[in-house]
């Protein structure tokens, strides 16, 4: 696999938190996404990453019907060893409105377990509504299909 030296850089510190976190029964990721992209690139962003081996928490699945949203989104923040914001139109019209995304971003970006992978957007559209998430390197569907951005997640968290 082919990094940059920016996405080396990025990883490296979410690489080390993954490591110190190895004993432990977790969820490899946790996919935070707009509402809007559940059924598009979340959903197939989740399928490569679950195709490819690595554990995903992702509402659409873990979220049972009956089941508190807040309460279930919290225990896999808390169960999951990186949290994966996948930038798109959509999440960027959500921030501002502080939902549910806006919730999981403030509790991943309080460490160094946060991975963006910005698709159909730019960081530069990001830093207008986040700029503590666009400070934060990661990966690009500009830069690479979905499918490389996913094995370059998968490798990652791989133990």
């Amino acid at each position: 696999m082919s990094y940059t030296l920016s996405e080396v850089l990025a990883l490296t510190p979410v690489r080390e938190s993954v490591e110190r976190q190895a004993p432990l029964d977790l969820r490899d990721v946790f996919l935070c996404h707009a509402w809007d992209d559940r059924q598009g690139a979340a959903k197939e962003l989740h399928d490569l990453l679950e195709g490819l081996g690595v554990k995903v928490w992702f509402s659409e699945k873990d979220v049972g019907l009956g089941v508190p949203l807040l309460r279930a989104i919290d225990k896999g923040l808390a169960n999951s060893r990186i949290g994966i914001v996948l930038v798109t139109p959509a999440l960027i019209a959500r921030l501002p409105k502080e939902g549910i995304a806006d919730k999981e971003l403030s509790a991943l970006l309080a460490g160094e377990r946060l991975v963006p992978v910005v698709h159909n957007t730019t960081y530069e559209a990001l830093r207008n509504v986040s700029p503590l998430l666009a400070s934060r390197s990661g990966l690009s569907t500009a830069e690479d299909p979905m499918a490389t951005v996913a094995a370059k997640l998968a490798e990652l968290v791989a133990l």
